[in-house]
C-alpha cells in the first residue's frame, strides 16, 4: 500500500523512492522557527529485518508533491517492535550535522565590521558554505565583533535572540532572517497558507491574546565611553493597554547602537508572544515556518493571520495533514467586534 500523496526521499544524493516504496509506512517533516534544528522521520515496516540501516550523517532531501520540504543528514535509526507484534524502523534525520564544525568552538574576532561580514566569517570556519543575511540587519556595523569562545550554532542563535532575528542552518548553508514579518533573507515573501472552516480545518486551539508576555517598553543598559558613565535605552514595544511594565535586559551593552538593536529584538518578541495556538488542516505543503496562517469562518476574535512557529507535514498510508504552531496574533485575531454586551 502506498504513502497517501506523491513524495520522494533522496539518500546520499541517490533517489531512494522506489526501493522504500513497499516498506514505507509514514513520513513527518518538521520545519521550525530557528532555535532548535528542522527534523525528519521515516519510518518502515522491517517486518523481517530487510530494511538496510542508513550510514549515520548521510545526507536525506525530502519533497511531497514535488516540493522540497526537508534537506538535511541522517541522526540516528530505532528497531522496535514485540513478539508477535510486528518489527518498525524509524530513521531520525536533522538539519544540521552536529558532527562537523558548526559546533566547534571559536576564536575569531572582527573590527570596523558589519554583521554580515562577521557571520560569513565564522560560517566558514565552520564549514558553512552559503550565508544570507536579511537586508534589516547585513548593514549593522560596530567597532568589534567577537565569537568570544562559541561554536557558529551558539552565535547564530544567540546573536538571532538579541536582534529578534531567525537563524537556521540547512545542510551547508545557514539564513539569519527578521523574525515576524514573513519575509526570507533574500527579500522576497514567504507564502501564505489560508485555513478555512468548513474546507481545509480539522481540528484548532487558538488563545487569540495573551497578556503575560507583553511589555510596555524595553529597557537596556550601555555604557557611553566618553562620558564615562552607564546609561539606558528605552525602546517603544507598542501599544498595550493596561500595561506599564518594563521589559529590563540583564546584559548590559557595549553603546548605544548596540542597546537599540537588543531593545528592537525584545519588541519583536514581545509581539510575538501575543497569542500562540495549534491548526490541523489537510496536508499544505506550502506551509513553511515564519509564514502566515490566515484562520477564517471560525468565530469573531479568533479569525485573522498568525505567524507560523512550525510547520509539521506527515504522509501515511491512511492519510495526509499538516500541523500548524501559531503566533503572534495580527489584524482581526483577538478583538470582537460584535459589540459590548455578551450575547
Amino acid at each position: 500500500m502506498s504513502l497517501a500523496t506523491q513524495w520522494s526521499v533522496s539518500v546520499a544524493g541517490i533517489d531512494c523512492s522506489d526501493a522504500m516504496n513497499p516498506y514505507i509506512l509514514s513520513i513527518e517533516t518538521v520545519d521550525k522557527a530557528g532555535g532548535s534544528s528542522d527534523t525528519a522521520t521515516l519510518e518502515f515496516d522491517d517486518a523481517e529485518g530487510q530494511c538496510k540501516l542508513p550510514r549515520k550523517g548521510d545526507p536525506v532531501t525530502i519533497t511531497l508533491e514535488g516540493v522540497e520540504v526537508f534537506v538535511g543528514v541522517v541522526d540516528d535509526a530505532e528497531s522496535s517492535g514485540s513478539r508477535g507484534g510486528g518489527m518498525t524502523l524509524s530513521v531520525a534525520c536533522t538539519s544540521v550535522d552536529k558532527r562537523g564544525k558548526v559546533k566547534e568552538r571559536q576564536n575569531l574576532h572582527k573590527d570596523n565590521s558589519t554583521l554580515e561580514e562577521f557571520l560569513k566569517a565564522a560560517a566558514k570556519k565552520a564549514g558553512i558554505t552559503s550565508v544570507k543575511v536579511d537586508k534589516a540587519f547585513a548593514s549593522i556595523k560596530r567597532e568589534w565583533w567577537s565569537t568570544e569562545g562559541r561554536s557558529f550554532l551558539q552565535l547564530g542563535r544567540e546573536l538571532a535572540e538579541e536582534f529578534g532575528a531567525t537563524f537556521k542552518i540547512r545542510g551547508k548553508a545557514a539564513t539569519f532572517a527578521k523574525r515576524g514579518e514573513g519575509g526570507s533573507p533574500g527579500g522576497g515573501s514567504l507564502p501564505s497558507v489560508s485555513v478555512v472552516y468548513g474546507d481545509n480545518l480539522i481540528s484548532w486551539r487558538i488563545r487569540p491574546y495573551e497578556s503575560r508576555p507583553r511589555y510596555a517598553k524595553a529597557r537596556l543598559r550601555w555604557y557611553d565611553r566618553k562620558k564615562a558613565k552607564w546609561k539606558q535605552e528605552d525602546v517603544e514595544v507598542g501599544n498595550q493597554p493596561g500595561s506599564d511594565a518594563l521589559d529590563i535586559g540583564g546584559q548590559a551593552r557595549a553603546d548605544q547602537g548596540a542597546a537599540k538593536d537588543a531593545g528592537k529584538g525584545r519588541k519583536t518578541e514581545s509581539e510575538r508572544e501575543g497569542g500562540a495556538g495549534d491548526v490541523t488542516i489537510l496536508l499544505a505543503v506550502e506551509a513553511r515556518a515564519e509564514g502566515t496562517c490566515i484562520v477564517s469562518g471560525v468565530r469573531p476574535g479568533v479569525d485573522g493571520s498568525y505567524r507560523i512557529e512550525t510547520a509539521t507535514h506527515r504522509v501515511s498510508r491512511g492519510g495526509s495533514e499538516t500541523r500548524l504552531s501559531l503566533k503572534q496574533p495580527q489584524g482581526e485575531a483577538g478583538t470582537d467586534s460584535r459589540g459590548s454586551s455578551p450575547k
